[in-house]
């Protein structure tokens, strides 16, 4: 079974990468209509395939890094993928001004309240209790409030461009200040203070018999298919945002669902690998996993969307609405209850999950 699993692995990047291009070649009129309608069809079955690949492949780099790189490579390959969904969506048909806005506060919401709070209680049932590294909980909030401030509550504030959008010169600078600050989260992460973000690794984990790392055959070939997952993924977006745009309209979906709907996709993998190492009593790695995806997704998504929205001078909507800002400010506040302490159980793992039911409820009924 793990062997299949691995060709699997192995074939959805190059079978991405092979539908891609024939999905190029019926964007050019090249196959009849209702060849190209199937290959739409099976480019989004072929893209979720690819996304998970990429993941798993990423994963396999990991353990051959060991932490807190292997973590790092993780955030890096998914924030890879959700900027390539994002900017073709926004590129597709009449162009999306909100959606860096929505897929970027979803991912939060997902993040900070889905993904900890099923990894709190999942691991609370399981254990009662699980620790964490203080220092690292806290670096990782220190940065993501500031930065979810800036990218999301700060525009509705301002007065040089009217509504919640920046003006040229402030969404430069704050793109800047916003790199700043991830590239100086990044040195403290791999380099200045490692042990902040080292996983202590709980009993359970010697029960489930941890295999040993990978052979340099096996990373090496994880490095390729890698680039490979990820380059189908960038191409296939394209088929992606088109078949997006084209179900919300028939659907009648608020334009929320699309970010919702991005940020579900890209993070589905990453999920389940954080679940895993709580149900590991890894509770750490499962923090790294998670917030650093929030944090990767601030730091690198709002400058690159915030390029492109200068260069092609595309509106760029980046503040949220007071209800919306309600609910970022409330999971801020709870988060820093839940790690305030350094040991979590289930309650505030069912707080979180109320928090991410109600984000959801408010989409579709505002």
């Amino acid at each position: 079974m793990a062997a299949r699993r691995r060709w699997v692995w192995r074939l959805a990047p190059v079978l991405g990468l092979a539908v891609a291009v024939a999905l190029a070649a019926g964007g050019h009129g090249a196959l009849p209509p209702g060849v190209a309608g199937v290959l739409a069809i099976l480019g989004l079955v072929v893209l979720t395939a690819a996304v998970f690949s990429s993941v798993h492949h990423a994963d396999v780099i990991a353990h051959r890094l060991g932490e807190p790189y292997g973590t790092l490579v993780l955030t890096v390959a998914v924030t890879v993928i959700e900027l390539a969904l994002i900017l073709s969506i926004m590129l597709a048909g009449d162009g999306q001004p909100t959606l860096a806005r929505e897929t970027v506060f979803s991912v939060i919401m997902v993040v900070c309240n889905g993904v900890v709070g099923l990894c709190l209680v999942v691991g609370g049932f399981r254990y009662g209790e699980q620790g964490f590294r203080l220092p690292g909980a806290n670096a990782y909030l220190v940065v993501l409030m500031p930065l979810a401030s800036l990218a999301l509550l700060l525009p509705t504030y301002t007065t040089s461009a009217p509504g919640p959008f920046y003006s040229p010169v402030q969404l430069g600078f704050v793109s800047l200040v916003t790199l700043l600050l991830y590239g100086v989260f990044l040195y403290v992460q791999t380099v200045r203070h490692r042990d902040y973000f080292l996983s202590d690794t709980g009993d359970a984990a010697s029960d489930d018999g941890a295999a040993e790392g990978p052979s340099a055959r096996q990373f090496w070939e994880s490095v390729a298919l890698l680039l490979a997952a990820l380059a189908a993924v960038v191409l296939l977006a394209k088929s992606f945002a088109g078949a997006v745009e084209a179900g919300v309209k028939s659907a009648g979906a608020p334009v929320e669902a699309v970010g919702l709907l991005v940020a579900l996709l890209v993070l589905l993998p990453e999920t389940l690998a954080a679940l895993r190492s709580a149900r590991r009593n890894e509770l750490q790695k499962s923090l790294n996993l998670a917030l650093g995806s929030s944090l990767a997704t601030i730091g690198l998504t709002i400058p690159a969307v915030s390029a492109l929205a200068l260069v092609l001078h595309q509106p760029l909507e980046l503040g949220i609405d007071m209800h919306d800002t309600v609910l970022l400010v409330l999971t801020f506040a709870v988060s820093l209850v839940t790690f305030g302490g350094g040991r979590t159980n289930i309650l505030p793992g069912f707080v979180h999950l109320v928090l991410f039911a109600t984000f959801i409820f408010l989409i579709f009924v505002p």
